[in-house]
Protein backbone atom coordinates (compact mmCIF):
# COMPACT_ATOMS: atom_id res chain seq x y z
CA UNK A 1 0.00 0.00 0.00
CA UNK A 2 1.16 3.54 -0.69
CA UNK A 3 1.85 5.65 2.42
CA UNK A 4 -0.57 8.37 1.26
CA UNK A 5 -3.56 5.99 1.38
CA UNK A 6 -3.05 5.19 5.09
CA UNK A 7 -5.27 7.07 7.52
CA UNK A 8 -3.82 9.98 9.49
CA UNK A 9 -2.41 9.28 12.95
CA UNK A 10 -3.30 11.05 16.20
CA UNK A 11 -1.07 13.93 17.21
CA UNK A 12 -1.09 16.46 20.01
CA UNK A 13 0.25 20.02 20.10
CA UNK A 14 -0.28 23.34 21.87
CA UNK A 15 -1.58 26.70 20.68
CA UNK A 16 -0.93 29.23 23.44
CA UNK A 17 -2.36 27.77 26.66
CA UNK A 18 -4.67 25.34 24.79
CA UNK A 19 -3.88 21.67 24.09
CA UNK A 20 -5.02 20.47 20.67
CA UNK A 21 -5.61 16.80 19.95
CA UNK A 22 -5.79 16.04 16.22
CA UNK A 23 -7.29 12.69 15.25
CA UNK A 24 -8.93 11.32 12.13
CA UNK A 25 -12.52 12.42 11.66
CA UNK A 26 -14.97 9.56 11.55
CA UNK A 27 -15.90 8.57 8.00
CA UNK A 28 -13.00 10.45 6.41
CA UNK A 29 -9.48 9.41 5.46
CA UNK A 30 -8.07 12.90 5.03
CA UNK A 31 -9.86 15.19 7.47
CA UNK A 32 -8.83 15.62 11.07
CA UNK A 33 -10.97 16.51 14.07
CA UNK A 34 -9.20 19.00 16.32
CA UNK A 35 -10.32 18.70 19.95
CA UNK A 36 -9.50 21.78 22.05
CA UNK A 37 -8.56 21.13 25.69
CA UNK A 38 -7.78 23.56 28.52
CA UNK A 39 -6.23 22.09 31.69
CA UNK A 40 -7.54 18.65 30.67
CA UNK A 41 -11.11 19.91 30.17
CA UNK A 42 -12.61 19.57 26.68
CA UNK A 43 -13.85 22.91 25.32
CA UNK A 44 -15.00 21.73 21.90
CA UNK A 45 -13.95 20.27 18.57
CA UNK A 46 -13.39 21.70 15.10
CA UNK A 47 -12.83 20.16 11.68
CA UNK A 48 -10.42 22.91 10.64
CA UNK A 49 -7.11 23.85 12.24
CA UNK A 50 -8.03 26.15 15.14
CA UNK A 51 -6.34 29.46 15.83
CA UNK A 52 -5.83 30.89 19.29
CA UNK A 53 -8.81 33.16 18.64
CA UNK A 54 -10.99 30.11 17.90
CA UNK A 55 -9.85 28.53 21.17
CA UNK A 56 -10.67 31.70 23.14
CA UNK A 57 -14.12 31.74 21.50
CA UNK A 58 -14.72 28.13 22.62
CA UNK A 59 -13.58 28.99 26.15
CA UNK A 60 -15.77 32.08 26.56
CA UNK A 61 -18.38 32.50 23.79
CA UNK A 62 -20.02 35.93 23.49
CA UNK A 63 -23.35 36.54 25.19
CA UNK A 64 -26.26 36.12 22.77
CA UNK A 65 -29.39 38.09 23.65
CA UNK A 66 -32.65 36.12 23.90
CA UNK A 67 -34.88 35.87 20.86
CA UNK A 68 -37.68 38.40 20.68
CA UNK A 69 -40.37 36.54 18.75
CA UNK A 70 -43.05 38.89 20.08
CA UNK A 71 -41.57 41.90 18.25
CA UNK A 72 -41.81 40.16 14.90
CA UNK A 73 -45.43 39.10 15.24
CA UNK A 74 -46.79 42.17 17.04
CA UNK A 75 -46.90 45.27 14.89
CA UNK A 76 -48.42 48.15 16.86
CA UNK A 77 -50.64 50.57 14.98
CA UNK A 78 -51.60 48.02 12.31
CA UNK A 79 -55.29 47.10 12.35
CA UNK A 80 -56.28 43.47 12.34
CA UNK A 81 -57.82 42.06 9.16
CA UNK A 82 -61.04 41.25 11.02
CA UNK A 83 -61.39 44.80 12.41
CA UNK A 84 -64.26 46.83 11.01
CA UNK A 85 -63.33 49.93 9.03
CA UNK A 86 -63.12 53.12 11.07
CA UNK A 87 -65.93 55.26 9.75
CA UNK A 88 -66.21 58.93 10.59
CA UNK A 89 -69.26 61.16 10.20
CA UNK A 90 -71.34 60.90 7.00
CA UNK A 91 -70.03 57.38 6.46
CA UNK A 92 -66.76 58.64 4.96
CA UNK A 93 -63.37 57.50 6.04
CA UNK A 94 -61.53 59.67 8.52
CA UNK A 95 -58.53 60.30 6.26
CA UNK A 96 -57.34 63.69 5.07
CA UNK A 97 -59.76 65.68 2.93
CA UNK A 98 -58.59 66.04 -0.64
CA UNK A 99 -60.54 68.67 -2.56
CA UNK A 100 -60.47 66.79 -5.89
CA UNK A 101 -61.49 63.41 -4.34
CA UNK A 102 -64.72 61.83 -5.52
CA UNK A 103 -67.26 61.50 -2.74
CA UNK A 104 -67.67 57.86 -1.65
CA UNK A 105 -64.56 56.64 -3.53
CA UNK A 106 -62.47 54.09 -1.67
CA UNK A 107 -58.78 54.79 -1.15
CA UNK A 108 -56.39 51.90 -0.66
Amino acid sequence: MAPSSQPQQRRQFKIGKYDILAQPASGSMHMLRYTVLLNGKRLGALLSMPTESDCRFLEAPPIVPPLKIFQVTYRPGRPKKSAAGNTGHDGESSGPTIPWAIKGQQRY
